[in-house]
């Protein structure tokens, strides 16, 4: 069977004259780039030329002109100082009178001195102390307590003769000035006893005070009293 072609879909058909307008086409692009390049180096060249006159012909006009002269430093005028009459120098020999200053307020009468607020006498503290660097301590020390206590102690009858005897527990507390107070039982055995254990210590000579810090304190003190039947 023979294959028939459209005169419309003839390929070969101008071929020749597309060759040429792509051939003028390509020239063209080729001759404007290069004169674009040739601009850019001439313009860049002309550029670099003025700048470079322009630099060297400053640096000429600089080199022409003269330095400004520096203006001399102009030295301080010396005033003369006038001195006062009083201060004026005088010869050695020759007497000066002494110059008496006179305030403006001395002839005013003197303001009244400010009262002076009166000295707070401290109190004594009333810290009665457990534990003192040098304890209270009985005249004579614990064996002139006994003894005073056994001399001063009376037994009571009516716990002879119940037979009741035993060791009472008083507490008490040591003055600063030795003298024994707040006397209490802490421990007792009868009311007969504990009553005459009280009074036996309140009646006690003043004892030697407890110090602390060098001074005298208030101090806490037990001491045991004891009942015994012969």
């Amino acid at each position: 069977m023979e294959i028939k072609k459209s005169p419309k879909a003839d390929l070969e058909k101008g071929k020749g004259l597309n060759f040429l307008l792509g051939l003028v086409v390509a020239l063209a692009v080729v001759y404007v780039s290069l004169e674009y390049r040739t601009y850019d180096r001439t313009e860049a060249y002309a550029r670099d030329k003025v700048d470079i006159a322009d630099m060297e012909e400053t640096i000429l006009i600089n080199e022409d002109q003269p330095e400004p002269e520096q203006p001399e430093p102009e030295q301080p005028q010396q005033q003369e100082v006038q001195l006062p009459e009083e201060f004026k120098v005088v010869d050695n020999t020759q007497k000066v009178e002494k110059i008496t200053l006179v305030s403006a307020d001395e002839s005013r009468p003197l303001p009244p001195p400010a009262p002076v607020a009166p000295v707070k006498v401290v109190e004594e503290e009333e810290t009665i102390h457990e534990v003192v660097e040098n304890p209270a301590e009985f005249p004579g020390g614990d064996v002139a307590l006994n003894k005073w206590l056994s001399k001063n102690l009376v037994y009571p009858e009516q716990a002879v003769e119940m037979g009741i005897q035993g060791r009472v527990i008083v507490r008490f507390v040591v003055e600063r000035d030795g003298s024994v107070t707040q006397a209490v039982v802490v421990k007792g055995i009868d009311p007969a006893l504990d009553k005459e254990a009280l009074r036996v210590i309140q009646a006690m000579p003043k004892w030697k005070p407890g110090m602390q810090q060098g001074r005298a304190v208030r101090v806490r003190a037990t001491q045991p009293v004891l009942f015994r039947l012969q």
